[in-house]
C-alpha cells in the first residue's frame, strides 16, 4: 500500500468533511501498479494556513477552492508555482467561476472540479491526478532502474492517454450545459483548448508507439534504395501548411539524387520530426534551410533554422527520452519530448550520426550523416 497526502483547502466545513468522507476508504488501483494507493486527508480553511501546511507537510495533491478568507485560491496557486512546490493542484470552483478555473489551469492548476460535484466526480478527478503522479514518479526512475521500468512506463502511459482526460471532459461539460450562453462564438477558447489537448494526446500516442517499436526491435523494415532528396522534399510538402501558418520559408539545396538503402517510412519519421521542429521553434518570418551534400563515404543533411535556439545546458539534454526544453520561450509550445529521441535511435540504426549546434536567439543547425554502405 502507498499513501499520498491530499490537502483540502475550502472555507466551507461541509465541503471539507464531505471530501474526507468520500475519500476516506477510496483506493486507486491500476493494472501496472504493484500496490494500490490510499490517501491521508489534510484540511485547511484559509489560504494562509494552507500555505503553512503545504510547506510543512508537502502534500502530493491539493484540492483548492478559489474563494477563501484572506488570500484567494489563485494567490495560493501563484505562490506554489513561484516556490516550485511539487504538488498537483486541482481547483474547486462554482459554475459562475468556471472562466477563472480555465485561467487557473493555464497558470499551473492540473484540473478543476465545478461545484456542486458528486462523489463520482471527485473520485474520478482524484484518480486521474493520482495516475499522473504515479507516471511522473516512474519517469524519475527511468535512468536508475533500467529497461524493465522503461517499458512498464511506456505501457502505462500509452494506456492512460487513450482515456478521456478530465480537462477535456470539463470543457465539454461547459459546452453541454451552455454555460456561456447559446452563441457558439463564446466557446471558441474552450473549443481551441479542447482540440489542443486532444491533438497533443494523439501525437504523444503516435510517438510512444514509434519509440516502443524502435526500442523493442518489433518493427518490420522495408529496406530498399531511397533517394534522400525525394524523402526531404516529401517531408517539406507535408510540413508546408504548418510553415505557411507560422510564416516560415523553407529552402532545399542539394543534388538531384542521393541514393541510400533505407526504409522510406523511417526516413519520413526522421525528416518530418526535424523539419517540424525547425518550424515550431522558429521565429515569425523565419527561415529553414535544408542542405544535402554527397561526400566520399556518406551523405550529409543539414537542417538550419533561424529560431529561438538553445544554450549548452539545454543541448546536453536534447536527445533523451521524454525531455522537452522548458523555458519562457517554449512554455506555450506543445510536444511529447520523444521526437528527437526517436530520430536519434533511427539514425543510429543506420550507423549514422546526428549532432546539433545552437545559440540562443540565433537558431539551431541539426546535421545528420548516413554512410553510403550501412
Amino acid at each position: 500500500m502507498s499513501v499520498l497526502k491530499l490537502l483540502v483547502v475550502d472555507d466551507e466545513p461541509g465541503i471539507r468533511s464531505g471530501v474526507s468522507r468520500i475519500l476516506r476508504n477510496f483506493k486507486v488501483d491500476y493494472p501496472f501498479m504493484d500496490e494500490h494507493i490510499e490517501f491521508e486527508i489534510l484540511e485547511e480553511a484559509d489560504g494562509e494556513s494552507a500555505l503553512e501546511t503545504i510547506r510543512a507537510k508537502k502534500p502530493e495533491i491539493i484540492l483548492l477552492d478559489n474563494k477563501l478568507p484572506g488570500i484567494q485560491g489563485v494567490d495560493v496557486l501563484e505562490t506554489i508555482k513561484k516556490e516550485n512546490i511539487n504538488s498537483v493542484v486541482v481547483m474547486i470552483t462554482s459554475y459562475a467561476s468556471l472562466e477563472l478555473a480555465v485561467q487557473a489551469t493555464k497558470d499551473g492548476a492540473h484540473d478543476f472540479i465545478p461545484k456542486p460535484f458528486t462523489p463520482q466526480d471527485l473520485r474520478s478527478s482524484v484518480e486521474t491526478v493520482t495516475k499522473h503522479i504515479f507516471l511522473k514518479q516512474m519517469t524519475q526512475k527511468l535512468n536508475t532502474e533500467g529497461r524493465q521500468i522503461r517499458f512498464q512506463f511506456l505501457s502505462v502511459l500509452s494506456h492512460e492517454l487513450k482515456a478521456p482526460i478530465n480537462a477535456v471532459e470539463g470543457y465539454l461539460k461547459m459546452l453541454q450545459d451552455r454555460q456561456f450562453g447559446d452563441d457558439l462564438n463564446n466557446y471558441n477558447q474552450v473549443i481551441d483548448r479542447t482540440m489542443k489537448r486532444i491533438k497533443g494526446m494523439h501525437n504523444l500516442i503516435l510517438d510512444m508507439l514509434d519509440l516502443t517499436k524502435v526500442e523493442t526491435g518489433n518493427i518490420k523494415r522495408n529496406i530498399k534504395e531511397v533517394n534522400l532528396v525525394d524523402a526531404v522534399y516529401s517531408a517539406v510538402d507535408t510540413m508546408q501548411p504548418y510553415a505557411i501558418q507560422r510564416d516560415v520559408d523553407i529552402h532545399v539545396n542539394g543534388p538531384e539524387n542521393a541514393p541510400l538503402k533505407a526504409d522510406p517510412e523511417e526516413l519520413e519519421t526522421i525528416f518530418n520530426n526535424l523539419i517540424s521542429n525547425a518550424i515550431k521553434y522558429n521565429k515569425e518570418n523565419g527561415r529553414v534551410d535544408v542542405n544535402i551534400r554527397e561526400q566520399k563515404d556518406n551523405f550529409s543533411i543539414q537542417i538550419a533554422d533561424t529560431g529561438i535556439g538553445m544554450d549548452e545546458t539545454e543541448l546536453s539534454k536534447l536527445f533523451k527520452d521524454f525531455v522537452r526544453i522548458k523555458n519562457e520561450k517554449t512554455k506555450n509550445i506543445s510536444g511529447s519530448g520523444l521526437g528527437l529521441s526517436i530520430v536519434k535511435k533511427l539514425v543510429n540504426s543506420y550507423n549514422g550520426d546526428i549532432n546539433v549546434n545552437s545559440k540562443p536567439d540565433e537558431g539551431s543547425i541539426f546535421t545528420l550523416t548516413f554512410p553510403k554502405e550501412n
